[in-house]
């Protein structure tokens, strides 16, 4: 009982252990608002501060929502912390998946995925492929008095990421196979870890088998092509001669992953937060009027567009930080490391939570408002950490902010919106809305009418 109270060691954080076996993991993983930091962490950092023990997912724990140890555990990856994640999550990722590989494999893979998509933006196709996507969603809802915004999110940026990804287009069959996978493997991500046939977890890993199998037929048939002539990212990795075909297609199921299911999150977030913040709208439809208007009838946006998208980044900034699509990170400390006079064991989990960071009053004032203007002050960037950071900070980030700009460009050009009925992102710990989150809209040139 005392090693499972911690042992012997002294100047340990105060907290509370929990059950044995169990801990308290499933306090800890109760669902709560997004935008809060919910029960659990609110009423520990309480009792005991931003930085407490406890006993989660099977394991010995640090928890902290101190900002600086988090940036701390961040920076010093692979040198005091490592990640380690449960090990339900390599059953559904994949062995080689970026999120769960260390050391020289995840550097390599990391590089990588770096270079890939830096080699994508460069393309002639990337901005329209991005755009025509957006205006074609914005038709589709001509003639609609309410969507359902987060099946739309996920449409459209799965499609864009199959466009980007493998050069395939949403009418094509297989992007309705593959994406009714995706919903079924990302079920498994919050199910019980039972790997029994039935369960979320048996069937989100054998959506993962489903999805492996496609891409592996999809690279046989693009090499049968002899030449790569697509420029999206498999031909940039095929080129690549140093990866075996496991990494090729465990890296193209990150990416899909990755920029399909983060992106739809951001998206909706942001619909979510602008319709209860009007003067955030009118800002934003103010700036792209501005780009527009120095634009000929039907002309694409450029990168040089997106440059004067200033305020349009706030807004995402705010969104990343009110929202939280990533709510913590796992990590595992590799040696006894001392921090404002705790100790943190060798071969403790480490938990660093954002969302404690992004809500803590002592960084940013009125911390549960959503005030994009927060992000004139430059000193904000520091005060935030919703890419991560370090070694592991996101691929894509700068993929995902210049989507979703391009989308709200179009959107709030076409039309104004409200949330319909009851409806607010609880975070499992990953965001999923209350009720698929409805929105009646409205065209801001009006059209005829009816229901979708």
């Amino acid at each position: 009982m005392v090693e499972y109270l911690g042992g012997h060691h002294t100047n340990l954080p105060y907290g509370n252990m929990g059950w044995p076996l169990l801990g308290e993991t499933l306090a800890y993983l109760k669902p709560h608002k997004s935008y809060s930091m919910g029960v659990f962490l609110q009423e520990h950092c309480s009792r005991y501060g931003k930085v407490f023990k406890s006993h989660l997912f099977g394991h010995k724990t640090i928890v902290s929502c101190d900002h600086e140890l988090n940036m701390y555990i961040l920076q010093n990856e692979e040198k005091l912390f490592q990640s380690s994640y449960p090990q339900a999550l390599h059953g559904i990722l994949g062995r080689l998946s970026l999120i769960l590989v260390t050391g020289d494999v995840h550097k390599k893979l990391r590089s990588l995925a770096l270079g890939v998509i830096g080699g994508t933006k460069s393309t002639v196709n990337f901005l329209p492929s991005i755009e025509g996507l957006s205006i074609a969603m914005m038709e589709s809802w001509k003639g609609c008095t309410e969507v359902v915004f987060c099946k739309e999110a996920k449409r459209f940026t799965f499609n864009l990421m199959m466009k980007h990804i493998l050069s395939i287009g949403p009418d094509e069959a297989v992007t309705a196979e593959i994406l009714g996978d995706f919903h079924t493997f990302m079920k498994g991500f919050v199910s019980l870890p039972i790997h029994i046939p039935g369960t979320s977890y048996f069937k989100a890993v054998k959506a993962r088998e489903r999805i492996t199998s496609t891409i592996k037929g999809i690279i046989v048939a693009r090499r049968k092509e002899e030449r790569l002539q697509n420029g999206d990212f498999l031909d940039l990795i095929l080129a690549r001669e140093n990866l075996s075909d496991e990494e090729r297609v465990s890296l193209l199921m990150d990416l899909l992953l990755g920029g399909y299911e983060t992106t739809a999150t951001l998206l909706a977030l942001l619909i979510y937060f602008l319709a209860d913040s009007p003067q955030a709208i009118q800002q934003l439809r103010e700036e792209h009027l501005t780009i527009r208007k120095n634009k000929k009838d039907g002309e694409l946006l450029s990168w040089e567009d997106y440059k004067q998208m200033n305020f349009t980044l706030n807004v995402i900034y705010e969104g990343l930080r009110c929202g939280n699509v990533v709510k913590f990170v796992h990590r595992k400390s590799l040696e006894d490391i001392k921090f404002k006079g705790y100790l943190i064991p060798a071969g403790w989990k480490v938990l660093p939570i954002f969302t404690a960071a992004h809500h803590d009053p002592s960084l940013h004032e009125n911390p549960w408002d959503f005030n994009p203007w927060r992000w004139d002050d430059q000193a904000t960037n520091k005060k935030v950490s919703f890419f991560g950071g370090g070694l592991r900070l996101c691929p894509g980030g700068d993929l995902a902010k210049l989507e979703t700009a391009f989308f709200l460009h179009h959107l709030v050009l076409n039309y104004s919106w409200k949330i319909k009925g009851d409806n607010f992102p609880l975070a499992y710990p990953y965001v999923e809305f209350k009720n698929i989150l409805a929105i009646e809209i409205e065209p801001i040139q009006k059209t005829m009418e009816h229901k979708c």
